[in-house]
């Protein structure tokens, strides 16, 4: 899926659908292209993205397929890295969409997700969720603190950021610069920042560029970077924390429905507004089966730095109330804080930058109630 070298010459979109041309299907006999396969190709400076669409019975057999279209593409001057994703949007080479079910089950599988058991994530040992039900409520700040908490308390900890239209994790860790290695055989390393196995969409994109794909190829990517990365290179993971985008769309069920999952954790404000959305990440996680290991309210209250006088910004207890109400554990909460704010915009989030301050201890005492849940 992903796949990096170092070369460059000027090309553009024609060029590659004119090479990716060459490439036939091999029972069909006719090329990927006027098959209607190669779906939502760009070229952002030396960097492809592409999806195939498929039928799912062939999904096997179309991996080889991919990987085919991948290397022709390296193999052109000016592309140094291609990213590209296996779909079932519709039946290859049909204008047709796929066929629905008469009824939908009662878990909705997205466009693309499996539909067998959940499997481990090969090189981990235990995987966790963070969700939100709305956008802006720290998720994924409180993402990488917990799981560097996690590192410091003798785990070793990896971050999956799967938030593919808005990935913060290289920012908050400092690896926007960074990039994956390949390493030859199909896997990519991942990406080390304060001791942390990472990956995110974020490093294998152009810098604010908009990441403008549909469901299918959002899933196939979640899929294939959990495949893809070598997540144990530096030894296996006892926990990969993975930072969900908010909400309870395709992302989320990808995750649920194909990867084990030992839990997942609720990341809300106080305020009214966003305890309403919380509410409905319970829901899917409950509708899915997956154990919610508790609920953590983040900008709980602030501080003034000069005074000391405490202000309760968004509210106050509201998610201790829901937590109570719903009859899951109350994990603990989170000031509204400008040294958290300022180590994650700086890279250096507040469990690394100043670990003995209330506000990383916060994060450690969380973890620590994370880790007695886990089997």
């Amino acid at each position: 899926m992903f796949n990096i070298k170092k070369n460059k010459k000027k090309i553009d979109e024609k060029s590659l659908l004119e090479l990716l041309g060459n490439i036939k299907h091999p029972a069909k006999g006719r090329d990927i292209v006027s098959l209607g396969m190669v779906q939502g190709l760009k070229l952002n400076g030396d960097h492809v993205t592409f999806a195939l669409e498929i039928v799912p019975a062939e999904a096997n057999e179309m991996e080889a397929l991919r990987r085919q279209a991948d290397e022709a593409l390296l193999a052109l001057d000016g592309v140094n890295r291609v990213t590209s994703v296996l779909t079932a949007e519709r039946p290859a080479g049909s204008d047709q969409p796929a066929a629905k079910p008469n009824a939908a089950p009662k878990s909705p599988m997205p466009h693309g997700a499996s539909s067998g058991p959940a499997k481990k994530v090969p090189g981990v040992k235990h995987v966790i969720a963070v969700a939100s039900g709305k956008g802006g409520v720290g998720k994924s700040t409180t993402s990488v603190n917990l799981a560097l908490a996690l590192g410091a308390l003798g785990l070793k900890a990896g971050v999956f950021d799967i938030d593919i239209y808005g990935p913060s994790i290289p920012r908050l860790l400092g690896t926007e610069d960074t990039r994956p290695e390949s390493l030859g055989d199909g896997k990519i390393t991942p990406v080390f920042s304060h001791g942390l196995a990472t990956m995110s969409i974020g490093y294998l994109l152009e810098k604010d560029t908009a990441t403008i794909w549909r469901g299918p190829m959002v899933m196939g990517a979640i899929q294939q970077m959990l495949r893809d990365v070598k997540w144990d290179l530096d030894g296996e993971l006892d926990v990969l924390v993975v930072d969900l985008p908010p909400g309870t769309g395709d992302a989320q069920l990808t995750l649920v429905q194909t990867v084990e999952l030992d839990g997942a954790v609720i990341v809300s404000t106080p305020q009214d507004i966003a305890l309403i959305d919380a509410r409905k990440g319970l829901d899917m996680f409950n509708k899915t089966n997956t154990k919610v290991l508790g609920l953590i309210e983040n900008m709980s209250y602030f501080l003034c730095p000069s005074c000391g006088e405490r202000s309760d910004i968004f509210g106050h207890g509201g998610a201790r109330e829901t937590a109570a109400e719903k009859g899951i554990t109350f994990l603990g909460e989170i000031p509204l804080h400008m040294d958290i704010r300022e180590s994650s915009d700086a890279g250096t989030p507040i469990v690394v930058k100043d670990p003995e301050s209330p506000h990383a201890q916060a994060y450690l005492e969380i973890a620590r109630k994370i880790m007695e849940q886990l089997p």
